[in-house]
């Protein structure tokens, strides 16, 4: 007789590994970008279900097909994300699970993972367009047995292990994953001869399953699903093998051993209830205007969450100045930062929460225990990505309450520090400027609307990957997927144009916040950019690279968008001369002297056809395009315009053997204090 199916677990029913959900967190309330969050919660099934599950829900408009972490990420939004991570926390919290199970949990976290990264190793090895849905599948396809483990008595875990292909199946079916992700975890145990003709990605987790089991036949089927040779099956194999190992060594997961979750539920449970404390006490506080106001506002709720006297500086340049105590109406102080010799100045020079050490005491120290009226006190920075604008002193009756209350008010003040990042950090740079309120408004408003239309813009982009994907199977698709893939193009440029708009006329430590005393390592980002051109753009088009990079150091005074920027848009012409494949090769030369300065040399070369010669009168001026519709000759003006802006200097080398665009770029100054050297790249 066959089996009813079995009904489908809420997705909060799914227990993730406690070290996750912590580091999931604290990744959120530090304000993390989307790349470190989508990081974390990749790591576990039982996040991606219900990341995956909310965001291809109907309550965020058309459902269906987000299938990368990040495109979901950005459909729910911060607060949503929050909402989800806590719930998944305080679900933990009611888990009655055994040492035993924890233990098999654990072990199930292992194989996951190495089959997701496994198969996304694949997908890139084998050419499949879209490696974050191979990791996807390859992490949820065996989320039935999450359910079994879930399962508090020996007969419904069996029967759930039973059924747990056609659950996990089922899930992927419910979360929005498609029709060709359900049938790839459908099939993951079919023989191999059986799916040779099978849709890729089916192909991609049946082998990834056999290859993470380190299943003895695994790396014959590697030869009969890709042609892939056992020995670089193995290989594959190795190398994922010690990527766990380090991302489990990164969440502090032991991989061997026993495995006691109860000291990180513990330690789970404490962050819950002090992030549930911090919420409610910041989210009573007034509206405030200025760091001052938020500063003084917020002392009255920290004092109430720790029933402690408390006392508020404000940081402006090299002084801090004391805003408000509560217990007395505070008195004029001023306190000079260039020689540290007091508890505050010794905060604000490291930006670490510290306590009054007994045998070093100022005669500020005194005067402010005497304003707390305490025997001992604590500091912590108010701080958030890099600007401290304050600090909160706290009373103590010993220094050793130090410990107990020290992750407490560190989290409020972060917490504060990120309201106070959330006001106009303008302000005041542009009164001193003379910025009129109009200027400034409009200012604002536009840094809003620029924010508005960035995230539509990347799920747009996703949706088209999405229907290129579905295109493929049909008739005449090549043509469609060809101006599918101009207005991807079209799409990505506009996304660019609007941060350029966004941090335009904008002061500039905000302009050059990615950039610091060093500069730009030119060096660096090309070795960070080499894998996603592989990806990308060469592998799909049967180009080779090669990377040939100087030892020398090779910062540049330049900021990291623009320079991406230009060698994107010389990256792309010179993938476009080469129609039938060929050869890229990144040069750098450092230091190169000419007229009296110092500079950076690269030159990208390739294999192509050569630039036109009714074109190169005019090369680097806007010119109607050799490459079809939908491309509007500017990526080279472009180009100039970004090296001008560099104070640069570019020329080009072209012919039927293809060609070189050499630029100089301004050194920096800057030498290693260590007199290190930047490691030379090759590929």
């Amino acid at each position: 007789m066959t089996r009813a199916p079995m009904a489908l677990p809420a997705n909060s029913d799914l227990p993730s590994l406690p070290q996750v959900v912590l580091r999931a967190m604290e990744a959120c309330r530090n304000d993390c970008d989307y790349r470190e969050i989508g990081r974390i919660i990749s790591a576990d099934t039982a996040l991606c279900g219900r990341v995956l599950a909310l965001a291809n829900s109907a309550l965020y408009g058309r459902p269906g097909e987000v299938t990368a972490i990040e495109h979901a990420l950005l459909r729910l939004g911060t607060h949503r994300l929050q909402t989800l991570i806590i719930t998944a926390s305080l679900q933990h919290l009611l888990l009655d699970l055994g040492a035993e199970r924890w233990q098999q949990i654990r072990d199930f976290w292992r194989h996951s993972l190495t089959t997701a990264l496994t198969a996304r190793a694949l997908a890139k090895l084998t050419g499949y367009p879209d490696t974050e849905e191979a990791f996807m599948v390859g992490m949820l396809h065996n989320a039935g047995e999450l359910i079994a483990l879930r399962a508090t008595d020996s007969e419904n875990y069996q029967a759930i292990l039973d059924q747990q292909i056609d659950i996990a199946a089922r899930l992927a079916g419910h979360w929005g994953l498609g029709q060709m992700a359900t049938d790839a975890i459908r099939y993951q145990q079919a023989p191999a001869r059986d799916i040779r003709d099978a849709a890729h990605l089916v192909k991609l987790i049946n082998l990834s399953t056999r290859l993470a089991l380190s299943d003895s036949g695994g790396f014959d089927a590697a030869h009969t699903i890709f042609g892939l040779t056992g020995a670089l099956a193995k290989e594959i194999s190795t190398r994922i093998d010690r990527e766990v190992a380090s991302i489990a060594s990164d969440f502090g997961i032991p991989l061997d051993g026993t495995f006691d979750a109860l000291a990180v539920q513990r330690q789970l449970f404490h962050e819950v209830i002090r992030s549930a404390v911090i919420e409610q006490a910041i989210g009573s506080l007034p509206d405030v205007a200025t760091e001052a106001e938020l500063l003084s506002g917020a002392l009255g709720n920290l004092s109430a969450v720790t029933d402690r006297p408390g006392l508020a500086f404000i940081r402006r340049d090299d002084e801090l100045s004391l805003l408000a105590a509560t217990r007395v109406s505070p008195p004029a102080i001023h306190v000079p930062l260039d020689d540290p010799a007091s508890l505050i100045t010794y905060i604000a020079t490291d930006n670490n929460a510290q306590v009054l050490q007994s045998d070093a005491v100022s005669i500020l120290d005194q005067q402010l225990l005497g304003l707390l009226n305490t025997p001992s006190m604590m500091g912590v920075p108010v701080c958030h990505q890099g600007h401290c604008f304050g600090l909160y002193v706290i009373g103590l009756e010993s220094a050793g309450e130090f410990a107990d209350f020290e992750s407490l008010v560190t989290l409020f003040a972060h917490r504060v520090a990120v309201l106070g990042g959330h006001l106009d950090p303008y302000q005041q740079h542009h009164v001193q400027q003379g910025e009129s309120l109009e200027q400034l408004t409009h200012r604002i408003e536009l840094r809003k609307r620029v924010h508005e239309v960035s995230n539509p813009l990347t799920i747009v982009s996703q949706y088209i990957h999405q229907l290129q994907k579905k295109l493929k199977t049909l008739e005449g698709s090549d043509l469609v997927d060809a101006d599918l893939q101009v207005v991807r193009e079209e799409l990505e440029r506009a996304a660019g144009l609007l941060e350029r708009i966004s941090s335009a006329g904008l002061p500039e430590n905000e302009s050059a916040q990615d950039s610091n005393s060093e500069g730009l390592s030119l060096n660096d980002e090309l070795n960070l950019l080499s894998d996603l051109f592989d990806e990308a753009l060469f592998l799909p088009n049967e180009i080779s690279s090669e990377l040939r990079l100087t030892s020398a150091p090779t910062f540049i005074k330049a900021t990291r968008g623009p320079v991406r920027q230009l060698i994107m848009n010389l990256v792309r012409n010179a993938v476009e001369s080469m129609p039938k494949g060929g050869r890229v090769q990144f040069q750098t030369a450092a230091p190169v002297w000419q007229d009296g300065r110092q500079w950076v040399e690269l030159t990208i070369e390739d294999s192509g056809n050569g630039i036109p010669e009714s074109i190169r009168n005019a090369l680097f001026k806007p010119v109607h395009s050799t490459k079809g519709p939908g491309h509007s000759g500017l990526g080279l003006s472009i180009v100039k315009q970004l090296t001008d802006d560099m104070e640069g200097i570019i020329s080009c080398r072209t012919g039927p053997e293809g060609t070189s665009f050499r630029l100089l770029l301004p050194a920096t100054t800057y030498t290693r204090s260590d007199n290190r050297e930047e490691p030379a790249a090759t590929i």
